[in-house]
């Protein structure tokens, strides 16, 4: 049996096209692939970029700090919420960088802002293209990059401000880079993905270190050269992670407090506590100083690898799970004998690495996963599912390549269906066709020897079609809805009332002492427009103050600060929790006569975090008096 293993992995060897030339050149490319790969980013992009101003601001929280950096480089340098730099955003600030440059270019609106984001989705596709199709082909390129370009979660990111476009596609590249470094065991290469994976950790912190364990492990047990120097170009690869990682956290360390804002998300003004506690470790155990809570309980899931079955994170990524699952079991299965640096196998185990390290940290972790946070999944899945079926089709003689093969069309057809009929009421064929397509493609690959190459041809596009019909329309109807807020979800709009498993909804506790008669925001998840009265008022005399308003929380700050075009101050960060300012620091700007107006919140500021926006809302109601402008309560605190 061995040695019959032993020659199929010679079947399977390194495509011809990388046998004549260890390079991706283009005219190396055949018409119709170039054709191939130019349809497929061509849908990706109108998928992608289709009608997205539709989403308005999207995150008007980050769209904010958007509009604020293209004021003040100091913001854009610090990732600011306002231009009077009074708080950051709660993450750092490269993924805003992106943005806050188009803006500078075209100006601050909604297509500034999202388009970026937009083509990042498109060149993370084209990067998975690239780095999938050197080691496997062009068929298992095409089949990855369509089937990472079909994946809700992807659909969703990659058309909202959040910073996980620019973080997928660092660690897309970086990993691109980890496939050329096993080929040709060069330093520079591994260099390069430590400089990636560095810059994603600037971006959204720990993140996109999920990446490191595969990566690291792979090279270490399966790349070229002799043992001590993997070990030592490793080492050279971690210190340039270290220094792309770490030349932004020590320029906000040693820079003076005083002169740039204080670290939204943090409770002490510390970029390490924001790493390490709020954004770091505190996703893993629970424990996150500034969080916030509902009804005094925290809104988390249960934990476990169902998880990411389960209603709320299903539809966002695990439509092709089991079959990259499947896909992993035959690259071991095929590669088993190969020598210990097969270029197949360790570019196999590196996705497969990523795909069950991030897998389980989403899984058993006890603080917040937001459901969209799985699009760091999305390109191993994509890369899996590509290779696993290109793997298996090449070694179609063999019957247990063939079980496999159905094995893997059976349970994706059946897993959508399931994940269909979570929403009944939408497109109740589709369940019924993909599974009667799944099982004739099943039928079909069983009996591929004995049909000619055109029938052949027929099976794989109707076993390809089965398997990428559910999440491929769960796809389409995510970039057909509009998405906005803190929490965007995927699927169509008869797909709200699923369960946000997962998540944190905002508070609704209890409400601030006042303006819980405001209209125009809906707390923390959601930021409305203010009303043309209230935003003629903010912008009245507005240079005559360091901000036109403060409000609790940025995102009901976010509304006002983007109507008005002004600076406005955002009690206690994101989630109105942070330490800042304290009561006694309010008053002091007060008495400086820095603003002009206020706003209380219709969402408590309990969490584990601090109470000085209470506090500073019951002194605001205590000693000043209210009016209303166009439907909200406004404090006057110029007025004495």
């Amino acid at each position: 049996m061995g040695g019959v293993i032993h020659r199929i992995s010679g079947s399977l060897a390194v495509p011809r096209s990388l046998e004549r030339r260890r390079g991706l050149a283009w005219d190396t490319f055949f018409n119709r692939e170039r054709l191939g790969l130019a349809g497929l980013l061509a849908v990706t992009a109108i998928l992608y970029l289709w009608d997205l101003g539709a989403s308005g601001w999207a995150s008007s929280f980050y769209s904010a700090a958007v509009e604020a950096s293209t004021k003040n480089w100091i913001s854009f340098l610090f990732g600011s919420f306002d231009s009077s730099n009074f708080i950051t955003v709660d993450k750092p600030p490269a993924s805003l960088w992106v943005m806050d440059l188009s803006a500078r270019l075209f100006g601050v609106n909604a297509w500034s802002i999202l388009v970026p984001q937009a083509l990042e989705g498109v060149a993370c596709v084209a990067f998975l293209y690239f780095t999938v199709r050197r080691v496997f082909g062009s068929t298992a390129a095409f089949i990855a990059g369509a089937a990472m370009a079909a994946t809700p979660a992807a659909a969703l990111m990659f058309r909202f401000n959040k910073p996980d476009a620019l973080l997928l596609l660092l660690l897309v590249i970086a990993a691109y880079a980890m496939v050329r470094a096993l080929e040709t065991g060069s330093t520079s290469w591994l260099a390069l993905a430590g400089l990636l994976v560095g810059t994603g950790f600037i971006t959204k912190m720990l993140q996109a270190f999920l990446v490191l364990p595969a990566f690291l492990l792979v090279y270490l047990c399966l790349g070229p050269n002799r043992l001590q120097r993997r070990f030592v170009q490793l080492l050279a690869a971690l210190v340039t992670l270290i220094v792309a990682s770490g030349w932004w956290v020590a320029l906000v360390t040693i820079w003076p407090a005083s002169a740039r804002p204080y670290i939204g998300g943090s409770q002490n003004n510390s970029e390490l506590n924001l790493i390490f506690g709020y954004n770091g470790f505190g996703r893993l155990t629970g424990n996150e100083a500034g969080s916030v809570t509902i009804s005094g309980a925290s809104a988390r899931s249960a934990t476990g690898w169902e998880r990411l079955f389960l209603p709320g994170m299903g539809g966002d990524i695990s439509w092709l799970i089991p079959a990259a699952l499947i896909a992993i079991v035959a690259i071991l299965w095929l590669r088993w004998h190969a020598p210990r640096n097969d270029l197949l196998r360790a570019v196999g185990l590196l996705w497969a690495g990523c795909l069950l390290v991030t897998d389980a940290t989403f899984s058993l972790s006890q603080g917040i996963i937001h459901p969209y946070y799985t699009v760091a999944l999305a390109p191993a899945v994509a890369a899996l599912v590509g290779i696993g079926a290109a793997l298996l089709w090449r070694a179609r003689h063999l019957i247990w390549a063939r079980i496999l093969l159905t094995a893997g069309i059976l349970a994706t057809t059946w897993w959508s269906w399931v994940l269909l009929d979570r929403v009944p009421s939408w497109l109740p064929w589709l369940r019924v066709g993909i599974v009667v397509v799944g099982l004739v493609a099943a039928a079909g690959i069983m009996v591929l020897p004995q049909l000619p190459r055109q029938g052949r041809l027929a099976v794989a596009a109707v076993a390809l079609a089965s398997c990428l019909a559910g999440t491929g329309a769960y796809t389409v109807a995510t970039a057909a809805q509009p998405h906005t807020g803190s929490i965007p979800t995927v699927g169509p709009a008869a797909a709200a009332n699923l369960s946000s498993t997962g998540t944190r909804r905002g508070p609704r506790k209890k409400s601030f002492a006042v303006g819980t008669r405001n209209r125009g925001f809906s707390g923390l998840l959601n930021s409305g427009t203010a009303s043309a009265a209230l935003t003629a008022a903010l912008k009245k005399n507005a240079s005559d103050y360091r901000w036109v308003l403060a409000t609790v929380a940025g995102q009901n700050a976010a509304g006002y600060q983007l109507a008005a075009d002004e600076p406005v101050m955002a009690i206690g960060g994101f989630n109105g929790t942070d330490p800042h300012p304290t009561l006694a620091q309010f008053k002091a700007i007060v008495r400086a006569h820095e603003i002009h107006y206020f706003i209380g919140a219709d969402f408590s500021g309990s969490g584990t975090g601090s109470k000085d926006a209470e506090n500073i809302a019951a002194w605001v109601e205590a000693n000043f008096s209210s009016t209303t402008i166009g439907g909200a309560t406004v404090y006057n605190l110029s007025a004495g």
